[in-house]
């Protein structure tokens, strides 16, 4: 707890130790089984190296998760992994920390953090790649929700999974989504990106969505830069440096909007949805755009698919991550409606600071008391559902309060 204000962290991620694939993949898949291996070429001169990086040239290059030799990231250049590595070094114990339960617990503590929902690293690139097939695509998600279910189990009270979905064969997903439901994960996660030319409002994927409707379960999309699938900036883009900048609000757009002109909000009214670590400023002047501009002089287009205003269906059924650092944070988060902000860490990843949670309450902060006691629990809790309860451990430096 900060200040009296019990925390929920709705995107709060693992590291998956490598050693973890081996143990819960099955036997067939050893040999596609993720491994940390060099990047750069064997035996390479520092001439060649300088010819070939310029600057970085005399930067260690970090070592690489790669499956099969091939990196699970997509279109990184070498002198963005050198970034990332040299970010990364602030950040040694943290990572080291999301490899176990009671290292997010540890930390967590740390930063008075009560409930955490934890998502996927690696696993969201395992599973979202286009270029493999469906069998080995849902054998990776099988491994990581199995895996997450045991380590939510060492501490039920404070970690919450979601179990990460593959989306390569539609008609898999609901029994996928109950096989983590029955490991005791709380929530599905999905990337935004369409798969294999499906966007998230695919009529194939009606039968998940009205599973998740059925079995209270939200639905929470996560973008990563460098899926191996369809990624804004990709195909215009080769610095980690814009494809970063555009993948994760650009992504989060369309998949509103896919949701949206698929029918998806429409046949689903009680489907829970949350947009995670692509910030709020963009969703004022998308829902203004899209009731404005579009609705209103396209809606018989979509009749029937889209019969209100998007933004009556934001306002109905999703949720928005913002960052604590976001401009004109206070106006965008009452304009987006003061019920529809929660707030997501994004730990132990090394492009948010350790300190996210301080900067919440340091003075001067944007959001007072009681926006923040509604983006940090009451929303977050609607979100999740299942009755959320602040941590026994916790209640004495707060007594009811915040709940």
């Amino acid at each position: 707890m900060r200040n009296g204000i019990a925390i929920i962290d709705v995107d709060r991620h693992v590291m998956e130790p490598m050693a973890m694939w081996r143990e819960y993949l099955p036997a067939k898949y050893h040999g596609v089984a993720p491994e940390v291996r060099p990047l750069s070429p064997p035996g390479e001169s520092v001439l060649a190296r300088l010819e070939r990086l310029g600057d970085h040239a005399l930067l260690p290059t970090p070592p690489v998760v790669a499956v099969e030799g091939k990196p699970i990231w997509r279109g990184m250049t070498e002198v963005g992994y050198i970034e990332v590595g040299l970010h990364s070094q602030g950040h040694r114990e943290e990572l080291l920390a999301a490899e176990s339960a009671a290292g997010q617990v540890g930390t967590m503590d740390a930063s008075g953090v009560d409930i955490a929902m934890l998502l996927p690293t690696y696993a969201g690139y395992l599973v979202y790649d286009d270029d493999i097939d469906a069998a080995r695509s849902r054998a990776y998600a099988s491994a990581y929700n199995r895996w997450l279910a045991d380590q939510c189990r060492q501490r039920p009270d404070r970690l919450l999974g979601a179990a990460i979905i593959s989306r390569h064969e539609p008609e898999h997903m609901v029994a996928d989504l109950e096989a983590g439901l029955r490991e005791g994960l709380r929530a599905a996660v999905l990337r935004p990106n369409p798969v294999r030319g499906r966007t998230l409002g695919a009529p194939e994927l009606e039968h998940f969505f009205a599973a998740c409707e059925a079995a209270d379960v939200p639905v929470l999309l996560h973008e990563g830069a460098h899926t191996r699938a369809e990624t804004a900036g990709a195909s215009r883009f080769e610095t980690h440096f814009a494809q970063h900048a555009c993948s994760h609000p650009m992504e989060a757009m369309m998949a509103l909007l896919a949701l949206l002109e698929g029918g998806v909000l429409e046949r689903h009214p009680k489907l829970r949805v949350a947009l995670l670590e692509a910030g709020c400023g963009w969703l004022p002047y998308w829902l203004w755009r899209l009731d404005e501009l579009e609705y209103a002089q396209l809606s018989n287009e979509v009749a029937g698919r889209v019969n209100r205003r998007p933004s009556e269906y934001f306002r109905r059924q999703c949720w928005i991550a913002f960052e604590p650092d976001e401009v004109l944070l206070r106006a965008n988060v009452d304009a987006i409606g003061l019920d529809r902000v929660v707030f997501g860490s994004d730990f132990p990843h090394v492009d948010h600071d350790t300190n996210i949670v301080e900067r919440l309450f340091a003075p001067g902060a944007p959001l007072d008391a009681p926006r923040l006691r509604a983006a940090l629990w009451d929303n977050p809790a609607r979100l999740l559902g299942g009755g959320l309860t602040v941590p026994v451990t916790a209640r004495p430096a707060l007594g009811s309060a915040g709940r």
